[in-house]
């Protein structure tokens, strides 16, 4: 290795924010939280748009849980582009099932059925997030991307997360690094 080669810098547990030049339209102006991000690749979970078609007591339906309106009622969020008939629910660390895969020790990251059920009946995770599909990129892929400058990325924290307007978060997220998003060009190369 010299001393100027690119050694990548792995953001589990941080949030990308999409830079406003991000020409895919599924992407535009979205905060994803890193659940990995290794050399294998990286996943996450777009946690700034909901399904506006799609409510928690419509998707308990659908899977046939529960037969009363859920006690804990949550938003239905677009997670991105893979597999979005599957659903994840990224949530606080004190809610812990076998299946569950720790991000960190403040964020675990569940994909069963029985989180729904929970959630439903009260008794799930005190902060929590609900997206069907995620994110995803092969080895190196997102390297590239940040290299290329589509994306930014941030400490995640509680309240950004979990907290807050969903329409808010990605200029909140922007300013959490110091800029004043109308400052930021939609085209590349200008500032």
């Amino acid at each position: 290795m010299t001393e100027h080669s690119y050694e990548p810098e792995y953001l589990s547990g941080q949030l990308l924010i999409a830079m406003p030049s991000m020409s895919d339209p599924r992407f535009a102006k979205t905060v994803i939280y890193l659940c990995a991000h290794n050399s294998e690749g990286a996943m996450g979970l777009v946690i700034n748009k909901q399904i506006e078609e799609l409510t928690f007591p419509a998707l308990l339906e659908q899977l046939k849980i529960g037969k009363t309106a859920p006690k804990d009622a949550i938003n239905v969020l677009f997670g991105g582009p893979v597999e979005q008939a599957r659903g994840f629910v990224l949530h606080s660390a004190e809610y812990l099932q076998e299946a569950t895969m720790r991000v960190n020790d403040r964020v675990g990251l569940t994909a069963t059925i029985d989180i729904l059920r929970d959630i439903a009946e009260g008794q799930g995770p005190k902060d929590k997030l609900l997206a069907l599909g995620y994110a995803g990129w092969g080895p190196g892929q997102l390297d590239d991307e940040i290299r290329s400058n589509g994306w930014l990325h941030v400490e995640a924290d509680d309240e950004l997360v979990f907290g807050g307007e969903l329409a808010e978060k990605w200029e909140l997220a922007i300013q959490k690094i110091g800029i004043d998003p109308r400052m930021l060009s939609e085209e590349a190369g200008h500032a």
